[in-house]
């Protein structure tokens, strides 16, 4: 009989441990954030008020209204971001923002509304704002990309990845407005890709085999630019004596 009061006792107690703790989540769960209630980690190059400022998000708001997910993409895309997460947290109260930023490899420059921005760019060819990188941490680049457009990060990535594999040392990488490409290597100067970017890969091919067989008599030194539009028929103009 004793043993059956002591265990109505704790089937009591645990039930109204439960219920308070259900109401003390709901209640926090309906709690307004505020700016303050914004915890970042992963950089500190961002501070709370760049978070909200980039972002559609109104405080106050009351945490279970945050759609994290929507507040994620925003900020991925304004801040230049690799990646980032937003949880809601009841203990300690308020939103967790995790920060992963991108690394910069090059020089850039893009025209917005008429308007030339300058920044960086990284290895996916994503152009990042001077304002969204830390340039006390930044070696000196070599590579300048000049008319980045969102439609030319593959192509950026591609010469990136030839970089890295092959012997060139790509200095300039120019877009015309009409997104015409033009490269400078520092071997071969001037070079015209043009129009087609599923081409890329075979003129990077191109360039990288004729810059090891002009290596071989330093014929290098003598060109002054040349024609890869049509890669099957390459053309090379040379300084006139």
């Amino acid at each position: 009989m004793k043993n059956t009061k002591i265990i109505k006792n704790r089937s009591f107690f645990f039930l109204i441990s439960f219920l308070f703790f259900t109401n003390l989540l709901s209640l926090k769960t309906f709690k307004k954030v505020d700016i303050q209630d914004i915890r970042i980690s992963g950089s500190e190059l961002f501070s709370r008020n760049d978070l909200v400022s980039n972002s559609s998000l109104k405080l106050p708001i009351q945490l279970i209204f945050v759609n994290t997910s929507f507040l994620e993409k925003e900020l991925k895309k304004n801040l230049s971001l690799k990646n980032v997460s937003v949880n809601r947290e009841l203990f300690p109260f308020g939103l967790k923002v995790h920060v992963k930023t991108r690394t910069p490899i090059a020089y850039g420059e893009r025209i917005l509304n008429d308007e030339k921005i300058l920044g960086f760019i990284d290895k996916d060819g994503i152009f990042i704002n001077k304002q969204n990188v830390d340039e006390k941490n930044l070696n000196k680049f070599t590579i300048q990309v000049f008319g980045w457009k969102e439609k030319f990060r593959k192509i950026l990535s591609e010469i990136f990845i030839a970089i890295e594999n092959y012997e060139l040392e790509i200095i300039k990488i120019t877009f015309s407005s009409e997104g015409f490409l033009t490269i400078e290597e520092k071997d071969l100067n001037t070079i015209f890709l043009g129009l087609k970017p599923n081409l890329i890969n075979y003129q990077l091919q191109i360039i990288n085999n004729l810059k090891n067989e002009f290596k071989k008599n330093s014929f290098s030194k003598k060109i002054d630019n040349i024609d890869l539009t049509n890669p099957d028929k390459p053309k090379i103009k040379v300084f006139k004596p």
